[in-house]
């Protein structure tokens, strides 16, 4: 803190000083010029940084440097107020180490004095806020060099506090603070800017009216005692203003001191905590002004920020790993995703996410929009498995492909899926297996060659699910997904299918099972009830993740060759072109917030009816399933239950996978879709269901699932 020296009798005030913050990409930048343009030139340049005023509670007061600080003319990020500034780049330590650094200060001062004489920091505030950087880059070792100034001019004596700093909220009514945010809006859009580093303040019961600084003489015409002012202020602390209000208070006294004793202060904080504004936490004061209208002399000034260690010095940055540029994309994305913990959502465990490892069943459109997102969100652990070659159709779809890739008899789809995310972020541990995933109704046993393929699959298969935390299922059929649905309920691993139509998708978690210790209680069985009778029950509220249905638990029938005898446009997905993009996004989404669940995916399942409740997690709902209607732009939420005659997950058909492995496996890929039925109850159950139709007074049976939306 700053403090000075004065009248006994009150309360000095102190200020936060700027925190340097020089990104990672600022860094990069200065290489690249310096290698490319500046080279032996010591000249000094224009460089921009910016500040902000929403940061959580507990972060220093920071004037952030990033890769756009050399463009002048690069716009400020929404929200944050510009502060312009000059460099110092030196070609050699000694030369940096000898900077007249007394002197580099003087200057910076007399040019923000010279603002505030002119009336120039009245038209441009923004003038108000200068900063000196003075580097030296060692770019054999990476090593950089830095001393930080924002100059700060001292008045000739301590500012008295006539009223110490309290809350907003202490002194503004709820009323007054919303037409204090409506005002500063307002005026923020009619300047055309997100922020504004200072303004003026009139208010009463009723009404809050903010102006431009240049504007002054109007405003603050019939004022008698005391003026108000508003600074928009990066610092968060509750007691003490931050550094940019220390050059507007000497502006203060220089230009109204002579008229008004005193002038109240507004730090105006301002933020935005999961959608939710609140500027609450400003604080509001009020200081006695000492006089200084006609002094001719620039104040001492201060500035230069302390080292690491607490002294005054340089500091150094270390940048000799990350700045090959593989590391430099890898912070990069990592930064991204801080982001949205540091001001959206501090409750997100990025770990979880970042550390999920995926398995992708199906490079086509959909796996490459799913791999797309998954690399958004730094997941760094993705696996492809797919046995199709890239054709010329796929390129304008399937985003990680290109005309080339077809050429020759087309590419392997898993392989050149890989290849791609690791060319577009050498981060990622991205692999592809070219291979076929056995299905029932597609018979393996013509021959011994055959037969032993389809074990080595089914063995590859099983591994690469058993070694991923999340398996995706997005394939072109329906009985390609049965096996891995199979494999990964026994071994109790989370499940995300999505499907598509022609304007039509499902994407889905499958319930997790409980481990077998637990007992039962994992599948509903059968009941009596017509679906549609059920909707919005509440036997359907607060259903665990464990009694979830999986994608085979609302089909009667079991899975078979589904493009047998079919024709072309029988056997693709046609679907319009960007249902595969919301589908596969959604996919990502809902795998990222079962993750955020304490219950992963044991979590219990959010419905359409939770959407106006409290989410259970910080981003939101846990859905069982999203079913989208393109041709509405709809979107609905249903909840199933777990089939106890469902040919995948039920506990007939995973008690004899378990038991028999690949023996069971090779009777369901060789014999017809009667095989699971039977071994499933699905064909008593149909038996039972034309009995019913026959004789309606006699027979009862299930004849619908449980749905609920």
């Amino acid at each position: 803190m700053a403090a000075a020296t004065g009248d006994p009798g009150l309360s000095k005030l102190q200020f936060a000083p700027f925190s340097s913050a020089l990104d990672v990409g600022f860094w990069h930048e200065l290489t690249q010029k310096k290698l490319n343009e500046y080279r032996l030139d010591e000249a000094p340049k224009d460089i921009k940084g910016y500040y902000y005023n929403g940061d959580s509670a507990g972060l220093p007061t920071r004037l952030t440097l990033e890769f756009s600080a050399f463009d002048m003319s690069a716009p400020t990020p929404a929200h944050c107020c510009p502060a312009v500034g000059t460099l110092y780049n030196t070609n050699t330590l000694e030369a940096f180490k000898a900077a007249d650094k007394k002197l580099l200060l003087e200057q910076a001062a007399n040019e923000i004095w010279e603002s505030i004489k002119s009336g120039a920091a009245l038209e441009n505030p923004v003038l108000l806020n200068k900063f000196l950087l003075l580097t030296f880059a060692d770019l054999k070792k990476y090593h950089f060099y830095y001393w930080f100034c924002s100059p700060a001019l001292c008045l000739p004596e301590s500012i008295p506090l006539i009223q110490k700093p309290v809350g907003l909220d202490q002194r503004f009514s709820p009323k007054q603070i919303q037409a204090l945010e409506r005002a500063y809006d307002d005026l923020c859009q009619t300047e055309g800017v997100s922020a504004l580093p200072y303004f003026l303040i009139k208010y009463d019961e009723n009404m809050v009216l903010v102006s431009l600084l240049k504007h002054c003489s109007d405003f603050f015409k019939g004022q008698r005692t005391k003026i108000t002012i508003g600074v928009y202020d990066p610092c968060n602390l509750a007691q003490y203003p931050g550094w940019p209000l220390r050059n507007f208070l000497v502006l203060a006294a220089h230009r109204w001191s002579s008229c008004f004793p005193s002038v109240e202060v507004l730090c105006f904080r301002d933020r935005t905590m999961q959608g939710v504004r609140d500027i609450t936490h400003s604080i509001i004061f009020e200081v006695k002004l000492p006089e200084m209208a006609f002094s001719p002399d620039c104040p001492k000034a201060v500035g230069w920020e302390k080292n690491q260690k607490g002294g005054m010095g340089p500091r150094m940055v270390n940048l000799s790993e990350c700045m090959d540029p593989k590391r430099l994309a890898e912070s990069s994305v990592d930064l991204n995703l801080k982001l949205m913990c540091w001001r959206l959502v501090p409750t997100l465990d990025l770990d979880k996410v970042v550390s999920a490892k995926c398995l992708l069943l199906g490079a086509g459109t959909l796996g490459c929009n799913v791999a797309r997102t998954l690399m958004g969100w730094g997941v760094r652990h993705i696996t492809f498995v797919d046995n199709a070659k890239i054709s010329y159709s796929n390129p304008v779809r399937q985003p990680l492909y290109e005309f080339e890739d077809c050429l020759a008899g087309g590419k392997a789809k898993a392989l050149a899926a890989a290849d791609r995310l690791q060319r577009i972020f050498p981060g990622v541990n991205a692999r592809g297996f070219n291979m076929s995933i056995p299905m029932p109704g597609h018979p393996v046993n013509f021959s011994s060659v055959t037969l032993e393929q389809a074990r080595r699959d089914v063995e590859q298969l099983e591994q690469l699910i058993d070694s991923h935390d999340v398996v995706f299922l997005l394939m072109d059929t329906r009985e390609s997904r049965w096996l891995p649905a199979v494999i990964a309920a026994s071994k109790r691993k989370l499940v995300i299918n999505a499907a598509l139509g022609f304007d039509t998708f499902v994407v889905m978690r499958h319930g997790l099972k409980k481990p077998k210790q637990q007992g039962a209680g994992d599948l509903c069985p059968s009941h009596p009830v017509v679906a549609a009778d059920l909707l919005g029950s509440s036997l359907f509220a607060n259903i665990p993740g464990y009694k979830l249905g999986c994608y085979f638990c609302n089909d009667v029938v079991a899975p078979g060759d589904s493009t047998r005898d079919r024709t072309l446009d029988q056997q693709c997905t046609v679907s319009r072109p960007g249902l595969a993009m919301i589908a596969g996004a959604l996919a990502v989404e809902l795998m990222v917030s079962v993750l955020q669940h304490p219950e992963g995916g044991y979590a219990i399942a959010s419905s359409s009816d939770d959407r106006m409740n409290e989410p259970p997690t910080s981003l939101g709902l846990v859905p069982h399933q999203i079913r989208g209607f393109l041709s509405r732009f709809d979107n609905v939420l249903p909840v199933s239950l777990a089939f106890d005659k469902c040919t995948a997950c039920s506990s007939k058909v995973l008690d004899q996978y378990e038991r028999e492995g690949f023996n069971f496996l090779a009777k369901v890929f060789n014999s017809s879709h009667s095989f699971l039925e039977d071994l499933t109850g699905l064909t008593l159950l149909h038996q039972e269901t034309q009995a019913a139709e026959l004789c309606p007074q006699e027979s009862h049976t299930e004849i619908g699932r449980f749905v609920v939306q």
